[in-house]
């Protein structure tokens, strides 16, 4: 006969796997996306190493015989090198940079390396590359803004260096300037790549930081189940320990009401036995679900488990129903409680509730080789769009929270939460639509991952499921 569970309780405080976690939980902070920071130590380094590069260039097209404004090139070198040293020396490169100064010395770089390039050939000069590296750090590093007047700058420069720049440097002095269309060309070629490498560069920074956050969140998230399950094991062992000593006072506070005579003495004892039987059930009340780190508390039969999981999500209209099933004959294991996979399940589960039409279906399954759980419910289910990318950190079908049952706002790391989680214990999982409706998500994990050790003298909990075929 198969075991199903139903009970109703408060629903949890964190969001479905389509809401993600809601700004009051504390995890989010402002919500904004930190990038990598760029540093003017990185950006005094990356000068020197352009220094070098165009030192060695000039030194070269001078031992070849070039006719270029020399002169005019060792200025433009010795000023940046003075401006490097001086920033080196006093000791900038060691304190933190606000990023409008790294935007600065950032456009220090594009003003000197295009005057260079425009007193040795403008666009039709190969060099003409290295403008995007600038701007490509700047995107992967710095906010838009400064991202983009840096960008700006840069096209204004080449803009320049199209109609105004000098010939290029060659032995022979007749050579002619490369024609206006070419040079169009070729500058039209650089602004594209500079466009597309800034983009480019934003977009995965972007990606990263999103990533990031997401990450940062899954920790808080796991560190704060971890915290409570601590709580619940130190309260535990605090009635453990507690047990005894109020017994005694119990036991000693009764022996002074009766021996005392009426009066005020008798009064106090009688009110120290009643103050220490409330607080041998308040005692009973903490250990009613222990959740302690020793080795029976540290595990739970399938059953307990599917109640947990559907337990915070019933105070709703739509029916939620736990069955866990197996091979006929076949005891059911007992899983490790794993505060990371009850907090998965429930949040998968409340994402269920929230998308169902009248009905959730947790069915646990269980066999030789694995533990498996299907979440199932009979709302719309994944939509075309999004079922590809389920998995990753803000993709959700639901933009705001007015349309859910839970309310929560939409935000798409719920379900990134959950399967990060599930996976780190060594799970699989699966998710599609149903052939008659409604969404399906399986996790299967297999026994060794998730099964309870054998717990020593044979002893075993005193609550098992009952299974069919």
């Amino acid at each position: 006969m198969a075991t199903s569970a139903q009970t109703k309780a408060d629903r949890t405080s964190l969001d479905s796997p389509g809401s993600g976690i809601r700004q009051d939980d504390g995890l989010l902070g402002d919500g904004a996306l930190s990038r990598e920071r760029l540093t003017l130590a990185f950006v005094i380094q990356i000068r020197w190493l352009l220094i070098a590069g165009e030192l060695l260039v000039v030194l070269i097209c001078r031992a070849t015989g070039l006719r270029a404004p020399y002169g005019p090139f060792l200025v433009l070198i010795v000023v940046a090198a003075a401006f490097n040293l001086a920033m080196s020396l006093g000791g900038q490169g060691r304190r933190p940079a606000r990023e409008w100064e790294l935007a600065l010395q950032l456009a220090f770089n594009i003003l000197q390396l295009s005057a260079l390039l425009f007193l040795s050939g403008g666009v039709a000069n190969p060099f003409m590359l290295m403008l995007i590296a600038p701007i490509s750090l700047s995107a992967a590093t710095l906010k838009p803004r400064y991202a983009l007047i840096l960008g700006a700058l840069a096209v204004a420069a080449v803009t320049v260096m199209t109609f105004w720049g000098e010939p290029l440097p060659w032995r022979d002095a007749d050579v002619p300037h490369p024609p206006l269309m070419y040079r169009l060309f070729i500058g039209g070629a650089t602004l594209s790549g500079i466009v597309l490498m800034g983009g480019y560069a934003w977009r995965a920074a972007a990606d990263a930081a999103r990533m990031e956050l997401a990450l940062s969140v899954t920790q808080a998230v796991l560190a704060r189940e971890q915290r409570l399950s601590a709580l619940g094991g130190l309260a535990a062992a605090a009635a453990h320990e507690l047990g005894t000593p109020l017994a005694t006072i119990s036991v000693v506070a009764k022996e002074l009401a009766r021996s005392a005579p009426e009066g005020p003495v008798r009064e106090d004892a009688e009110l120290l036995v009643s103050q220490a039987e409330r607080c041998r059930e308040i005692l009973r009340r903490l250990t009613e679900e222990p959740e302690t780190d020793d080795a029976v508390h540290a595990r739970m039969t399938l059953l307990q488990f599917a109640n947990e999981v559907i337990e915070p999500h019933l105070d709703t209209l739509i029916r939620v129903e736990a069955v866990v099933t197996g091979p006929p004959g076949m005891r059911p294991p007992e899983i490790r409680r794993m505060p990371e996979v009850l907090h998965a399940m429930t949040s998968l589960v409340d994402n269920a509730v929230d998308f169902a039409r009248s009905e959730v279906l947790v069915s646990v399954r269980f066999d030789q080789a694995g533990v498996s759980v299907e979440v199932r419910d009979d709302g719309p289910g994944f939509q075309s769009e999004v079922i590809g990318r389920l998995g990753q950190p803000y993709v959700t079908s639901r933009p705001s929270g007015e349309g859910s049952r839970s309310g929560h706002v939409g935000m798409g790391l719920g379900f990134f939460i959950a399967k990060t989680l599930l996976e780190r214990t060594g799970a699989v999982m699966e998710f599609h639509n149903a052939r008659r409706g409604g969404a399906v998500i399986a996790t299967r994990w297999r026994r060794s991952d998730i099964e309870a050790p054998n717990l020593p003298g044979g002893f075993e909990l005193g609550v098992f499921d009952q299974t069919d075929s």
